[in-house]
């Protein structure tokens, strides 16, 4: 697949950046590689590889995650301005 400049100056200007024209030859000539890379890639033959979300495997390095009661209710409105005995007490709000 062959890009112009003129396609990248549209691009360009549709995401409303200015650029020179040495930059839009440059970009032009660096998008064309690009897409000609793709281009190869589409080429091979890929119907026996199996379809897989990565090719690398990851180890998760966070912890389960695990419901847990770490404070009692009490424990939490303690430290709040107003409370019922239950819940917070809050202005409202209208």
């Amino acid at each position: 697949m062959r890009i112009s400049p003129e396609e990248v100056a549209k691009v360009a200007r549709l995401a409303r950046l200015d650029l020179t024209p040495e930059k839009i030859d440059q970009y032009a000539g660096q998008l064309d590689g690009i897409l000609g890379y793709m281009d190869k890639l589409s080429e091979l033959d890929t119907s026996a590889v199996e379809p897989m979300y990565t090719p690398v495997d990851h180890v998760s390095v966070m912890r389960d995650d695990v419901a847990r009661k770490d404070y009692s209710r009490e424990d939490i409105l303690r430290n709040a301005p107003e409370t019922d005995g239950s819940f917070f007490i809050v202005p409202r709000i209208v």
